[in-house]
């Protein structure tokens, strides 16, 4: 199943990681391992940081099977 959710603050974002994360049973250690990153990134992203390495975001957002999408407002 697909769904979309718009997503415009890293706090939103953060809350989406950790919801998703949660939903398939993984901890942040997990997350993190999974990822070849810090415990400490995983928390930082979840927590809405706002000065996170771009990459490494896009790196646990496709561990996590999401996907991030750019497009132009109306």
């Amino acid at each position: 199943m697909s769904t979309s959710e718009t997503v415009s603050t890293m706090a939103h974002l953060g809350q989406l990681v950790r919801q998703v994360r949660k939903e398939q049973g993984l901890t942040q250690l997990d997350v993190a391992g999974l990822a070849g990153l810090s415990n400490r990134f995983i928390i930082d992203l979840e927590r809405g940081k706002e000065t996170l390495h771009v990459q490494k975001v896009f790196d646990v957002l496709s561990l996590l099977g999401l996907e991030l999408t750019a497009r132009r407002k109306s």
